[in-house]
């Protein structure tokens, strides 16, 4: 059993869909969470209610990634609630874009929520880990960020174009902090593949795993438990991105 007690996590986009599954995965292995949200209070406020239930502390963070600058305040902003652990960046926007329907706007407005946005959280997020680790001399205080992928990151193509190009860097974005948050801050990705079919479309989610070597979708528990052991696994493992996509990204 992975226990996460005593450990606090800002999960970024957690109010709806992977990011609550996220949280009530962590809540459920012990851990208390800072719950970010965009636009969406209420479904936050509703998963901060059922951490509760579970016995964990949650609080409700509210910032519009799409102005860089909400990102680089939201670290201070939940450390003064409690001191993280961890950080999940997984908020993001996935629009259907070609290189030639993506405007100037749509590129920007891509880069700053599924790129930038982590870049400012994860410097503002080590600045704190090597501060505490400053403030109590020989103390191990360590971290962990893990930024969500895609498998399309490792394999970018024509289709969602901005989407792709911003998970891409955001790939190489985590094995250089990997490096340079080292040794004290472990930094790994989770490249997603068909997780969470549509509940509206049967024929786009039969269609969707076609190409999916395992001829599936990925259970929710599954999702959880390759989180969880980013999150609480062997710290001699960093800079990794775990392909939990039924091996999509390989044909």
């Amino acid at each position: 059993m992975i226990d996460l007690t005593g450990k606090t996590i800002l999960i970024t986009g957690a109010a709806r869909r992977l990011g609550r599954l996220f949280a009530l995965a962590c809540g459920r292995a012990g851990a208390d969470l800072i719950l970010h949200h965009g636009h969406s209070p209420a479904d936050a406020e509703s998963l901060r209610d059922e951490l509760a239930s579970l016995g964990r502390r949650a609080w409700v963070l509210a910032a519009d990634f799409s102005h860089p600058e909400s990102a680089s305040q939201l670290i201070e902003r939940a450390n003064e609630l409690s001191p993280l652990y961890g950080l999940v960046n997984s908020a993001s926007i996935f629009e259907s874009l070609s290189v030639h329907d993506t405007t100037l706007d749509d590129w920007n407005r891509h880069l700053n929520i599924n790129l930038t946005a982590p870049f400012l959280l994860s410097q503002a997020f080590a600045k704190h880990i090597s501060n505490a680790q400053a403030a109590v001399p020989g103390g191990d205080i360590t971290g962990c960020i893990v930024n969500i992928l895609d498998w399309r990151a490792l394999r970018p193509g024509a289709d969602h174009f901005p989407y792709t190009v911003s998970k891409a860097a955001l790939a190489a974005m985590t094995k250089s902090l990997a490096v340079a948050f080292a040794p004290n801050i472990t930094v790994n990705g989770l490249a997603l593949g068909a997780i969470l079919p549509p509940s509206d479309n049967l024929s786009a989610s039969e269609k969707i795993i076609e190409a999916v070597p395992a001829k599936r979708w990925s259970e929710a528990g599954e999702v959880e438990e390759a989180l969880l052991f980013l999150l609480s696994g062997p710290a001699y493992i960093t800079g990794e991105i775990i392909h939990l996509d039924g091996g999509r990204h390989l044909v």
